[in-house]
């Protein structure tokens, strides 16, 4: 069981946990990824190593649940009046982000300090309610529109796969063409 799953929000558990991943940001921009420890973590972040230790497991566990944090949206998809336009800059700049070399180490860090599979499920939640979002406004405009599981399966998956094994070729072109192949060119 996932020590992050036993935690209660609020309060001083959330200072807790944005005081820290405030810490593994700052710390990472300042020494650099190699130099982290809990210890150096829980310093900056004002808590005691044990606090770390208990609430995420250990370094590798935290990495993970602050990348799942900054791989989470900060706003909701542009509206560019279409179906095929909406979901074309939304993958776009999903691809773009996620094949930065910084999405690609969030991905990998989400990935690699989580035993349970949680964040994995947290980030494809993240892309979901995004795809969410555009299909309803699709439904709005009496678009014909897939689900969001369709969506996912023809338009994220493809490009998470590319991202983690085949990176090459990963380019707007890329993300455009899943987009008309499953609902049609944008301007249709």
């Amino acid at each position: 069981m996932s020590r992050k799953t036993m935690v209660r929000p609020g309060g001083r558990s959330a200072r807790v946990q944005a005081s820290v991943h405030a810490a593994v940001r700052e710390l990472e921009a300042e020494v650099g990824r190699e130099a982290l420890t809990v210890p150096l973590v829980a310093t900056r972040a004002g808590v005691t190593p044990s606090t770390i230790y208990r609430r995420w497991g250990d370094l590798r566990e935290l990495l993970s649940d602050v990348a799942v944090e900054r791989l989470r949206p900060e706003t909701a998809p542009v509206d560019k009046g279409s179906l095929s336009s909406d979901l074309e800059a939304w993958a776009e700049q999903f691809l773009e982000e996620m094949a930065a070399p910084s999405g690609r180490a969030y991905i990998r860090d989400a990935l690699l300090g989580d035993p349970d599979g949680d964040n994995a499920g947290q980030c494809s939640a993240y892309a979901a309610e995004q795809i969410d979002v555009l299909l309803d406004r699709a439904a709005g405009r009496a678009e014909t529109a897939p689900d969001v599981e369709t969506v996912l399966d023809h338009v994220v998956a493809p490009i998470m796969y590319r991202i983690l094994f085949r990176p090459d070729g990963l380019d707007a072109a890329y993300a455009r063409g899943l987009v008309a192949g499953l609902v049609g060119p944008a301007g249709r």
